[in-house]
């Protein structure tokens, strides 16, 4: 059973935003209004969305506007706002900006669309899902955080284009916080049911492990003047598609955590369970002691964050 409205408003019309949508309507998912704040760019990249859905013939609309009105009654926001990172500058050091870009973001178009589940996109993602939660007052249920599918991705990418494999018989786990203290599970990750630790030494394993922590500045090594962007969007799709379809998909995905692993009032990345309310379930994978030290590790880097955006917000 499909959810009864199929509007995606994205905030944020950059190279996400725009890939994103394109995504949504090429897979006949929702109707898509792009929101951004430069006049006449959300409407140029719709017009040329629009066109490149008559030559797919994909019969969805996709509009560009500068006014939240225009999102209003959408059943999912993505907040893609912000500015990227570039060569030197981490996550975290994104704080000062887009903490207040998208708690104002996200309060905006929840008053147009106050049923609406929220999925954020923009970096440091963790502290921000967490600040996008407390600034909507939406239940958590209906707030999350796109990293954990993103990061389990590359985790797949690396052992597929290690052993040669086609990643489409490759499952990864990665949870904890969408950073450099992410921790990529080699237990919970298989190759066609078998254990990725029959197929790969372990300086193997924890060499893919080091570049998946990495993965997102690699990119941003690369290419200098960007961030990874196209990855980012199919991360997104997959989460609107499950939700949007009522799938019930079980993903990585930054939620809020009220116990499950041993930590309270937090947005971490976990396997959850999404359809149609938005998490309807949180998984808690047994964890060894050193794998509950790591996360414990993810858990205070993204508590001091909110303390650190908190103090920049004054809230």
């Amino acid at each position: 059973m499909n959810c009864p409205s199929t509007r995606v408003s994205i905030i944020g019309a950059g190279k996400v935003g725009s890939n994103l949508a394109q995504r949504i309507a090429e897979k006949n998912l929702a109707d898509v209004v792009l929101l951004d704040i430069v006049p006449g760019w959300p409407q140029g990249i719709a017009l040329d969305l629009m066109q490149a859905l008559a030559v797919e013939r994909c019969n969805r609309k996709i509009t560009g506007t500068n006014n939240y009105a225009d999102t209003a009654g959408s059943n999912i926001v993505v907040i893609a706002a912000g500015i990227p990172r570039k060569p030197g500058l981490s996550r975290e050091d994104l704080l000062s900006v887009n903490a207040r870009i998208v708690t104002e973001a996200a309060k905006q178009a929840i008053a147009h669309s106050p049923e609406a589940i929220v999925i954020v996109i923009t970096n440091p993602l963790d502290v921000l899902t967490y600040l996008v939660w407390q600034a909507t007052g939406l239940p958590a249920s209906r707030v999350m955080g796109m990293g954990g599918v993103l990061d389990s991705a590359r985790f797949q990418t690396f052992i597929g284009m290690e052993l040669g494999i086609s990643v489409a018989e490759i499952h990864a786990t990665v949870i904890g916080n969408h950073g450099a203290a992410m921790l990529p599970l080699p237990r919970y990750s298989t190759v066609s049911g078998i254990g990725i630790d029959r197929l790969m030494d372990a300086g193997t394993i924890e060499r893919l492990v080091e570049r998946t922590r990495h993965g997102g500045g690699e990119i941003v090594e690369l290419m200098q003047t960007a961030s990874a962007y196209i990855a980012p969007a199919s991360a997104a799709c997959l989460m609107v598609e499950s939700i949007l379809l009522n799938q019930s998909r079980i993903l990585p995905c930054c939620v809020y955590l009220q116990g499950e692993y041993g930590v309270k009032d937090i947005f971490l990345g976990v396997p959850s369970r999404l359809g149609c309310q938005g998490v309807e379930q949180v998984l808690e994978l047994e964890l060894t002691d050193s794998e509950m030290v790591a996360f414990r590790e993810s858990d205070r880097i993204v508590r001091q964050s909110i303390e650190d955006a908190k103090a920049i917000l004054k809230v």
